[in-house]
């Protein structure tokens, strides 16, 4: 017999007719030999019904009563389905929060899970009872015991946590789509849905299509081995199935506090290319990494710096035994990326092979501001100089000199409190899977630059911590290639992305650090889109930058910066431009089908 958790959102439940249907196949799931917890959001739009209440009565109520009113939503939709599954002759039991044993911090509207006391739930349904748990809440640590709300996701939250505590067999996320697609129907009508997905490609794609899965509902199912199946709750159709790696043991204690980081990872076998004043227009990347593709090498790191006038650098990593072949190619290609321009000097082309990556990876990094700053700090306390940086959702890694690799590795574990050793990335690993699974659009980000950074260690180290101080996210951060002499000292660029709602904060922050730096300057741009392709195949699959830089030229569409990991490329356009460049890459991938799905808006 199984254990399987199930989780319905507020459109499943959102009428007497829905629940009903959700109880039939609750009780039907039952019948199939299995053991059931049930976990449901508030009815249709009741959670906005009550902001709208608490907005007639405060322009600024308090976060705790905020919990207090909202927490209700859920208990009206776990006391109705189990009135229903009760109607049907299947035992059931309705739980809060508080009562299924939810312990969270004692933070109000976003608290994180420290753990779950299961004994209740598990006597309950020894007891044969499905038992029907509220989403989206939970209570606070004795004395106190305060109500507290897990903010936007929380019910998807509170499931796989639920499944992860109680050991479950799977959790079944019931939504009104019918699985993960391969980018937002909404905007490309023709995309398709997946069979299966990996936790860390939805990891990187947490703005994927109908945003069915919190990214932090997704970090627990990595971090606790849980697999998530995500159906729709209007047929029996199978779904996406969300693969976790193994579960390993791993303790429930602060479930959602622990590690960010779980790995640092190394590799020094890499070399650097990098070809500087490289002319901004549409095209160029493509002409270059087709050109690389076309050779069937493969390119691991890949950053363009914001333009400076009419240039841009770009920059990429190849093993160093590919070194001389690469170089080649870069050099002939310099007199075409020229172009008509007078200066015979204009793109400069540079290799590096005494270099090193270093990376640190977890599931956890993600809404934790301070994690890349407590690296770069980490780095500049040890004296080491940072050269190349590319992040991910799941993953931030530099470029430093070979000689600081043994002890950048030792500062970092001592840093994240990693006993094990680190990982050397195998690039003989067998990897299944297609080049790109999916492409995502994010429409709500504004990108930042500070010029004429010095480049000296700790100045990055500096930069983030000062926005993680204030609670803001960074997403793509991009360090210039080239050093450029400002009143005697050389300096850098830095560009990163933030969400536009702390793009203000985020300037005002940095104005005062700008000055500090002495000559620095501060540039905010809030039109941008960036649209992102993620697949754990193009490990192994030469090319797939190409095409998506070409997809991107063929369209007209100019590249302002680029950032890659192992298993995605994003690329900043103009905001105007990005529908249509996720149409184009996902085009360019054939990721469209024949069939049209419809999704509710």
């Amino acid at each position: 017999m199984a254990l399987i958790v199930q989780k319905y959102g507020g459109t499943s439940v959102g009428s007497v007719e829905r629940i009903q249907t959700v109880a039939e196949r609750v009780q039907a799931t039952v019948q199939a030999g299995n053991s059931v917890v049930v976990v449901v959001s508030a009815m249709g739009k009741t959670t906005d019904s009550l902001v709208k209440l608490a907005g007639e009565i405060s322009s600024q109520p308090s976060r705790r009563e905020m919990d207090m009113l909202l927490s209700t939503g859920e208990q009206v939709s776990i006391a109705l389905l189990t009135m229903a599954l009760q109607e049907r002759g299947q035992a059931a039991v309705s739980m809060t929060g508080a009562q299924v044993g939810i312990v969270t911090e004692a933070r109000h509207s976003h608290a994180r899970i420290l753990r779950i006391e299961t004994k209740r739930v598990q006597r309950c349904l020894d007891q044969g009872q499905v038992v029907v748990v509220a989403g989206f809440q939970g209570i606070s640590d004795a004395p106190d015991l305060e109500i507290t709300t897990l903010g936007r996701g929380g019910s998807d939250t509170s499931a796989v946590a639920l499944a992860a505590s109680l050991q479950a067999d799977a959790c079944e996320i019931y939504t009104d789509v019918p699985g993960i697609l391969t980018t937002d129907p909404r905007l490309v009508p023709s995309a398709q849905l997946m069979n299966d997905i990996t936790c860390d490609e939805m990891l990187e794609l947490a703005s994927l299509g109908a945003k069915v899965l919190h990214p932090r509902a997704v970090e627990i199912a990595r971090n606790y081995g849980v697999t998530l199946v995500v159906r729709s709750s209007w047929t029996q159709d199978p779904g996406t199935r969300v693969t976790a790696p193994s579960r390993q043991p791993r303790p429930l204690e602060g479930l959602e506090l622990v590690h960010p980081v779980d790995a640092i990872e190394f590799d020094t076998n890499q070399a650097k290319v990098a070809l500087l004043r490289v002319p901004d227009r549409p095209g160029i990347a493509a002409q270059l990494f087709g050109t690389v593709a076309q050779q069937d090498l493969n390119v691991d790191l890949i950053i363009q710096s914001i333009n400076e006038g009419n240039f841009n650098d770009i920059a990429f990593t190849v093993e160093k035994d590919v070194l001389p072949q690469a170089t080649t190619l870069a050099s002939s290609l310099t007199p075409s990326l020229r172009g008509a321009a007078d200066d015979g000097d204009t793109v400069a082309l540079v290799t590096d092979t005494q270099i090193a990556k270093v990376s640190i990876a977890g599931a956890g990094m993600i809404g934790r501001p301070g994690v890349a700053a407590k690296m770069f700090s980490t780095l500049a306390a040890a004296g080491v100089n940072i050269q190349m940086i590319a992040t991910s959702e799941v993953k931030v890694s530099c470029t430093i000199a070979t000689e600081d690799c043994d002890r950048t590795i030792a500062a970092l574990c001592d840093a994240f409190d990693l006993n094990q050793s680190p990982a050397r990335l195998d690039t003989t690993t067998t990897v299944t899977g297609p080049a790109v699974r999916g492409v995502a659009l994010d429409r709500n980000q504004a990108r930042l630059a500070l010029r004429h950074v010095p480049d000296q260690p700790g100045m990055a180290a500096k930069l983030f911590q000062v926005l993680a101080d204030r609670g803001i996210s960074v997403d793509m951060i991009i360090q210039a290639q080239r050093c450029r002499e400002r009143n005697g000292i050389q300096t850098r660029d830095i560009a990163f992305t933030v969400a536009q709602a702390d793009a203000d904060m985020a300037s005002d922050v940095l104005q005062s650090l700008a000055t500090e730096f002495g000559s620095s300057e501060l540039v905010l741009d809030k039109a941008i889109a960036k649209v992102s392709a993620v697949g754990i195949g193009m490990i192994t699959e030469p090319g797939t930058a190409a095409k998506m830089f070409q997809a991107l030229a063929d369209s007209n569409i100019n590249i302002q910066m680029i950032a890659t990991s192992e298993i995605k490329i994003s690329c900043v356009v103009a905001e105007d431009n990005g529908i249509d460049a996720l149409k184009a890459v996902h085009a360019a991938f054939g990721l469209a089908g024949s069939q049209e799905i419809e999704v509710p808006a």
